[in-house]
């Protein structure tokens, strides 16, 4: 079992895996396109049924050199669910079930087939990392959030107060005033189609929309990738010192066996000593 588990954390299967995922993408994205000849299309499907049956087979040897353990993965988990869902839409007789025709009626689109893509991010570690940092960095971004609709909320009065009457559809209501301050925050056409001709009817209106751009997308937004990298460098650290760590029983077992092999040496040499010195007194 231990010779197992080598061969599956080993780089051959690992690469053999991500070169199986990079396939399988590449052969979904082919196959969206129209008026593909009979025969690729069926060559096409082949392929990817055939990968899918090798991240099935991955998936037991996975949990059969594991077992339990397998299940307190997060990743193992992410992959046995994309799995599973792209097998619910790859076969049609789990339509008999009621509860999977959805899977049927979605079969069509290929879009649970097309989530089998998301491997990449368990296959590759750098995207680990980064989906890692992303998931400790929630509570963080999720009060920058509150934060964000707090200011949202103070401008969206002030915007519906002021210029609700002459701009209806942009300010109108409060929900109106959201959505045009979320364009105005993405920064997509805000000067040119919405602050210009609202300052073309109240000059002073530059005093709303700029304050609320350096608020929204330089300050709390800034704040947000600042929250982020963090987390990156934390996780990135986390493995560094983790990597460390499986490292070292293996260097402590390198040094342990140069120790035995010194004193080994020694008793060698004391060996020797004796034995020379007994020929030295019978001659």
């Amino acid at each position: 079992m231990e010779k197992a588990k080598k061969f599956v954390e080993g780089h051959l299967f690992q690469n053999f895996i991500l070169a199986v995922i990079v396939l399988n993408a590449a052969i979904m994205g082919i196959q969206t396109a129209q008026h593909l000849p009979a025969g690729v299309q069926q060559m096409l499907l082949l392929l990817d049924t055939a990968c899918l049956w090798i991240f099935i087979v991955e998936l037991l040897i996975k949990l059969i050199v594991y077992r339990l353990p397998f299940f307190r993965s997060g990743w193992n988990l992410f992959d046995l669910t994309l799995v599973t869902l792209s097998l619910f839409s790859e076969f049609s007789f789990f339509s008999i079930f009621r509860i999977f025709r959805i899977f049927r009626a979605l079969r069509s689109l290929k879009a649970l087939k097309s989530l089998r893509s998301f491997r990449l991010v368990s296959g590759l570690k750098n995207l680990r990392i980064i989906v890692e940092a992303i998931g400790r960095s929630i509570p963080g971004i999720c009060w920058s959030g509150i934060l964000l609709l707090l200011v949202y909320y103070i401008f969206s009065i002030m915007g519906t107060t002021l210029f609700g009457p002459q701009f209806p559809d942009w300010f109108g209501s409060i929900g109106r005033s959201f959505y045009t301050l979320f364009q105005v925050m993405t920064l997509e056409s805000w000067s040119m189609g919405i602050s210009r001709p609202v300052m073309e009817v109240f000059s002073w209106a530059w005093l709303y929309f700029v304050p609320f751009v350096l608020c929204t997308s330089f300050l709390i937004m800034n704040v947000v990738v600042g929250i982020v990298v963090n987390a990156i460098s934390e996780v990135s650290a986390s493995q560094a010192d983790q990597a460390v760590e499986e490292e070292e029983p293996s260097e402590n077992a390198h040094i342990q066996l140069r120790r035995e092999l010194s004193n080994l040496r020694k008793q060698l040499a004391h060996v020797e000593a004796l034995l020379d010195q007994q020929e030295i007194e019978k001659k």
